[in-house]
């Protein structure tokens, strides 16, 4: 199975990994560095070790690591822009020094600059980065958003018109977050709607860019464009919409974690692991 949580780096990066088999995860994100720092401490030979020795006990593919909040290549502010870009590449060279084959990206916000142009800019800065990491792997997955203020990425035509401009497409996908899409306003609380979501995205983007998902229910109504996280079957979206999710074939060999609210125990992870499997194995 390929279901995990979102894990703590605390004291380590391989701890995440450690966290994350102490609850029975088969798939873990994680953060490569502080997530709210541009800054990032170059990491040692042991912590690689440590990390690549730690990872071979998940399947290639369910460890995915997530950017930094700071970062926002769309920006039309070049300090910003150059920061962002900067901090990427750090990001990007980590993941493959640990052998992390995604990283998931917010796509930005183009700050009043246009969505056009906030487009190109996502693109053209990927582009340049992926020219200073030749030979490298680790392939960014573009994250449906929200759809708040200026950001980008809420409608599949926007995540399209990003990778259309990207040149190579191999380090390019998205990573769909249930509660982003349904407060964008992609329905999946119906058999119905859920088969006309998923169906407009592989029309729009093609299941094959499809990577990861982040698995959320949303504290807020379909379509209000707010991102509120919280546990599953407790939210507007409801307990059917994952139903139909954990028994897609078609997704069985994607990552899927979690990113609830949770405490030190991680205690609140438990509890959404195990009704999600038991959604999975239910009779239709």
């Amino acid at each position: 199975m390929n279901l995990g949580a979102h894990m703590s780096i605390a004291g380590g990066v391989h701890l995440a990994l450690q966290r994350g088999k102490s609850i029975d995860c088969n798939a873990v994100q994680l953060f490569v560095k502080s997530s709210n720092q541009w800054r990032a401490k170059k990491l040692t030979t042991e912590e690689i070790d440590l990390f690549r020795e730690e990872s071979e006990s998940f399947t290639p593919g369910f460890i995915i690591a997530h950017t930094s909040y700071l970062i926002n290549i769309a920006s039309p502010d070049p300090d910003l822009l150059k920061k962002s870009a900067d901090s990427l590449l750090v990001e990007l060279q980590r993941c493959a020094v640990l052998g992390i084959p995604y990283l998931v990206l917010h796509p930005g916000s183009h700050r009043g600059a246009g969505m056009e142009q906030g487009i190109e800019t996502i693109a053209s800065t990927i582009n340049s980065l992926y020219e200073q990491t030749a030979g490298d792997t680790a392939a960014i997955l573009l994250e449906i958003t929200a759809g708040a203020g200026n950001t980008i990425g809420s409608r599949f035509e926007e995540l399209a018109g990003i990778i259309d401009l990207i040149e190579d497409k191999s380090r390019i996908g998205i990573c769909y977050d249930t509660c982003h899409g349904f407060t964008a306003g992609y329905d999946i609380r119906t058999k119905r709607t859920y088969n006309a979501t998923f169906k407009a995205l592989d029309e729009t983007i093609g299941f094959e860019y499809l990577k990861a998902f982040h698995l959320n229910d949303s504290m807020k109504e379909f379509g209000s464009h707010k991102d509120r996280h919280t546990h599953i079957g407790q939210g507007e979206i409801g307990i059917d919409a994952f139903s139909y999710l954990m028994r897609d074939k078609r997704f069985r060999d994607r990552a899927m974690v979690l990113e609830t609210p949770k405490g030190p125990d991680m205690k609140e992870d438990v509890e959404n692991l195990a009704l999600l499997r038991s959604l999975r194995k239910a009779k239709k």
